[in-house]
């Protein structure tokens, strides 16, 4: 058992307490309160994850990247609401369950329990964390770890066990896949603390693996990457110059160093297998894309939320930073055979969880919404108070956005819900989870696409207090 941490007291750790502190309980309930009209049209399940620690975290906790999984759902039918939240269950939970206290300390701690304590088989691992992100792909509900192998969900978020594609992919994949609209194909990455550092792989839309885990070609130093594009032609990549360095972590340092000096690179992987094209650039950082596309000219347009540099825990790239690199929603074009990138900042507003209509994922997209930031200073690093919506223009000049203030409330990533049949973002609803600053109670916010500045024309209040957290899917029923 390795114990390179110092004392630890998580009564002094911001995203364990107030609106992002874990809740224990699991709770199904029926015929929930509605504030407002829910429409009628909506059918289906909304479901997002997020880090919610089964017992108080020993040795160190580092948001978002520590934290068991949590899956809250809400169903809606017919105008009506019911919500269930259930653990991810990995074997790691179970046997902390069994002890009845944590016995995996956070990434930064090292601490890792021996065989008299979790026997042979668990013993001296890393915890799994599938707290991140849940998709569902080839009848496959999954929630998803950083870089490690999803745990499989039943459709009432039972969990039935990891997933690792009929043994293709024992590695994991990414916390964000991207599925493609049209050939139904997910796309996935893996980054990993040894050599093949990163690797691509293809689930083909009957859940098949069509493509093995695939080293991508000159990545010599073990990095973190978060999330992708994809586009028609290339799966998108940016390795900023965060590197995992496990010997400063065994004494004590920190897992991940910044090496501004490395610069930031963008790989472009061929969809049919041929060679990486790499673009260069300053550094920067990025948790999450927006969507990508193919141009007519043969360039790559990437949008993304931009950061400075990489922050963990209570400073996540929010703060003031010397670095030069600017912050917000930005545009990147890519030129695969000069090998360069042309950044334009959109917006320099605090926004971060962009989600786009996912009908439009790898191809020309109009509207982002985001969580943003209303200008308030006593919300902590990962929370936001308002929605923004962009509507992105024939040029980026001609980018405009909507937004509405929550209030007291604190609000989390939107997720479109279209309505049948519509186009683009012409008809739906965007949802999202939000938790009362004043009294703790959380909702879910139903905002309409056509006019979103009103803000919701329903909040549906769910009997617990949803954490805030990272990322969710709407899943219409079954026509």
């Amino acid at each position: 058992m390795t114990t390179h941490a110092s004392v630890f007291d998580p009564t002094r750790v911001a995203h364990l307490n107030g609106r992002f502190a874990p809740v224990t309980e699991e709770v199904d309930d029926v015929d929930l309160h509605v504030v407002g009209d829910l429409p009628d049209g909506l059918d289906g399940v909304y479901l997002r994850n997020g880090p919610n620690p089964r017992f108080t975290p020993v040795g160190s906790y580092l948001y978002p990247i520590d934290g068991d999984g949590m899956l809250h759902g809400v169903w809606l039918t017919q105008g009506r609401a019911r919500y269930r939240n259930r653990f991810v269950r990995t074997p790691a939970m179970r046997a902390e369950e069994t002890a009845g206290h944590a016995l995996w300390g956070g990434l930064e701690s090292m601490i890792l329990p021996g065989p008299g304590q979790v026997g042979e088989e668990l013993a001296n691992t890393f915890k799994p964390l599938p707290d991140v992100n849940v998709v569902e792909h080839a009848g496959r509900l999954l929630a998803l770890a950083e870089s490690d192998c999803p745990f499989r969900m039943s459709p009432e978020l039972e969990t039935l066990g990891k997933e690792t594609f009929d043994g293709q992919l024992p590695a994991g994949i990414t916390a964000h896949p991207k599925i493609d609209p049209v050939t139904g194909e997910m796309a996935v990455f893996c980054y990993a603390l040894e050599p093949p550092y990163l690797t691509w792989s293809v689930i083909g839309p009957d859940g098949a693996v069509t493509r093995d885990p695939t080293p991508v070609e000159g990545v010599e130093d073990a990095s973190m990457v978060h999330d992708m594009a994809l586009t028609g032609r290339y799966l998108v990549l940016v390795l900023a110059p965060a590197f995992f360095d496990l010997g400063a972590a065994m004494s004590g340092g920190s897992l991940l160093a910044w090496r501004p000096d490395r610069g930031t690179r963008i790989a472009l992987i061929p969809r049919d297998g041929g060679p990486v094209r790499w673009a260069e650039d300053e550094a920067f950082w990025l948790w999450h894309t927006v969507n990508a596309y193919d141009t007519a000219e043969g360039h790559v347009t990437l949008d993304y939320i931009q950061w400075p540099s990489l922050g963990l825990g209570s400073d996540q790239g929010e703060g003031a930073s010397k670095d030069s690199a600017h912050r917000g929603l930005t545009r990147a074009d890519i030129d695969p055979a000069a090998g360069t990138v042309r950044r334009v900042q959109l917006d320099d507003a605090r926004v971060e969880l962009p989600r786009i209509d996912d009908r439009r994922l790898g191809r020309p997209h109009r509207r982002i919404a985001v969580a943003a930031g209303s200008g308030r200073t006593d919300l902590i690093s990962g929370e936001y108070d308002a929605l923004r919506w962009y509507d992105l223009g024939e040029d980026t000049s001609a980018t405009t956005f909507q937004s509405w203030n929550a209030g007291d409330l604190s609000v989390g990533e939107p997720t479109f819900a279209p309505t049948a049949g519509a186009a683009e973002c012409t008809s739906g609803f965007w949802l999202t989870f939000a938790t009362d600053r004043a009294d703790g109670t959380s909702w879910l916010l139903v905002v309409p696409s056509e006019d979103p500045t009103h803000g919701p024309v329903a909040r549906i209040r769910i009997p617990v207090r949803v954490p805030l957290g990272l990322h969710g899917v709407w899943l219409p029923s079954e026509e």
